[in-house]
C-alpha cells in the first residue's frame, strides 16, 4: 500500500468528487437537487458528505436560476411585437 493508498484509508475522500461538475438542463439539475435534499434530510450523510452536498446544491440551484433567466428574457423576446422594416426610425 503506497501513502496515497494509506491517506485514502485513513481519511474521509473529498466528497465534491462525488458529484458530477458539468451543467445540467434544468430538469436533471432539479432532479439532481431534489436526490440532493432527500439525501441530506435522511440525515444518513457524514459531515463531510452533507457539507459536498450543499455545495453541490448551491451549484445546482444557481444553475437553475440562470435557466429560469434564460428562459424569462427568451419568453420577453417573444412576447414582443415584430419590428416593422418599413416603419422609420425613432430619433431622439
Amino acid at each position: 500500500m503506497d501513502i496515497n493508498d494509506e491517506q485514502k484509508a485513513g481519511q474521509p475522500q473529498d466528497a465534491s468528487n462525488e458529484f458530477e461538475e458539468a451543467t445540467l438542463d434544468f430538469e436533471s439539475a432539479m432532479d439532481e437537487l431534489e436526490a440532493l435534499v432527500e439525501q441530506m434530510e435522511s440525515g444518513d450523510l457524514t459531515l463531510d458528505a452533507s457539507l459536498a452536498a450543499f455545495e453541490r446544491g448551491v451549484t445546482l440551484t444557481r444553475q437553475c436560476q440562470q435557466a429560469l433567466e434564460r428562459a424569462e428574457l427568451k419568453v420577453q423576446e417573444l412576447s414582443q411585437p415584430p419590428a416593422s422594416e418599413d416603419a422609420p426610425a425613432s430619433s431622439p
